[in-house]
């Protein structure tokens, strides 16, 4: 067993290593990474100040579980605010977005198993 702690002085600027994927500043702090658990992925992930991802989607679920801040998550019937709490499951190949609310930051763990992800 191990843990590690959630903690935004940890997280790594991710924002151009993702290529066109963010509009704005992304932060990114693998809590449970592919090589610890082969079968899961949880990153903890925050947006500053309205950063959002463009469309996509994934071949296998994803749950957001929102942990600071006020956000957007946004599928084909349009967007819906988050703040800590909530829980978004998205489900495989539905085209989706999310991201921090203007003027705000947000972060949210993103749950997944192996899969691919498709810029739409």
């Amino acid at each position: 067993m191990h843990i590690v702690h959630q903690d935004r002085s940890e997280a790594e600027d991710r924002s151009s290593a993702m290529g066109d994927m963010f509009t704005g500043q992304v932060l990114m702090q693998n809590l449970v990474a592919e090589g610890d658990v082969p079968s899961l992925r949880v990153t903890s992930v925050t947006f500053v100040d309205g950063c959002r991802n463009i469309w996509h989607t994934h071949t296998t679920e994803q749950v957001l579980i929102v942990t600071d801040g006020v956000g957007i998550v946004a599928n084909e019937d349009g967007e819906r605010e988050i703040v800590p709490g909530d829980v978004a499951v998205i489900q495989p190949n539905e085209r989706h977005w999310h991201g921090a609310k203007e003027g705000h930051d947000m972060t949210h763990l993103s749950i997944l198993i192996p899969g691919e992800m498709k810029v739409e």
